[in-house]
């Protein structure tokens, strides 16, 4: 039987991962970086866990062995390129069948955001390696609603994008479902490079209207200053989240979070998850 490693094991993305892929009947490992009620959950439903730093690379030589595919996804935080070039000596010593490599929808050569330009970089690596690898693509998650759900509930939609940028928000779960997919066949998508979004794409304010339709009260639609926002979520001082902010606001200014695919649906076999039906499922939280 196959060993399939999940890195951010906890995190939004990979924890469902690990769920579907239990689900399947896969042995998998679940890597974190810290021993929490999080990796509790994923030891008491089957995984086997691992606490590693994906900066040292003796720690993920151990967490690589015996393993036969992964998925790669770093945390939003300085350390990619170093932490990318770290899984794939890694991964090419282990001799894996192919890696899922989580990346941003804008990556190219030529991105405002430093962290965006480090997923193209890090693309890069993964494929000098010579380890098969698929590179995904992906646009803002539907989970920015819970992440701003505190203000949501005080009728406050505020974003410190403009309110006609547009973008199709994806649920993580739907990611997941993807990376699963893949996973679980590599030689057929190996090599690949696919971009990923929600099924319907909305404007910043449309999503404010849908807001207060769903949940029957009224979400003003509030454009503030990244600076302002960051604030706002109690991390004022957060210079990397303050550049990255920055860059996507001209991105999607430009338009490069914008458009639709149907990759997502091709691969897991059944529709993606609707941006009412994500507020539904949360709606508890957003009131």
């Amino acid at each position: 039987m196959k060993t399939f490693l999940i890195t951010a094991a906890a995190g939004d993305t990979g924890a469902p991962t690990v769920k579907f892929l239990l689900e399947k009947g896969h042995k998998v490992r679940a890597l974190v970086r810290r021993e929490d009620e999080r990796a509790a959950k994923l030891r008491a439903s089957g995984a086997e866990v691992v606490v590693a730093d994906m900066l040292q690379l003796r720690q993920m030589r151990e967490a690589l062995t015996g393993v036969s595919v992964a998925y790669f996804c770093y945390p939003l935080a300085e350390g990619l390129v170093e932490a990318t070039t770290i899984f794939a000596q890694a991964s090419k010593e282990a001799k894996l069948e192919l890696v899922v490599n989580m990346s941003h929808k804008q990556s190219r050569p030529n991105a405002t955001s430093p962290q965006t330009l480090k997923h193209w970089l890090a693309e890069r690596v993964l494929n000098w390696s010579g380890v098969p690898t698929v590179h995904l693509r992906v646009t803002l998650f539907a989970e920015w609603l819970l992440y701003t759900a505190h203000l949501i509930r005080e009728g406050r939609y505020v974003t410190p994008f403009e309110a006609e940028s547009r973008f199709a928000p994806i649920a993580a779960a739907d990611i997941a479902r993807v990376v699963a997919g893949i996973l679980a066949n590599p030689a057929r998508h190996a090599g690949q490079t696919y971009a990923l979004h929600g099924p319907v794409e909305y404007s910043h304010a449309e999503i404010a209207r849908l807001l207060g339709a769903i949940l029957e009260k009224e979400i003003r639609f509030e454009a503030v200053t990244v600076e302002g926002f960051l604030s706002l979520l109690g991390m004022p001082d957060n210079d990397f989240l303050r550049l990255h902010f920055s860059a996507i606001k001209k991105d999607q200014q430009e338009g490069l979070l914008a458009g639709l695919d149907e990759r997502g649906v091709e691969i897991i076999g059944q529709p993606l998850v609707t941006l009412p039906q994500f507020i539904e499922q949360h709606y508890e939280s957003l009131t």
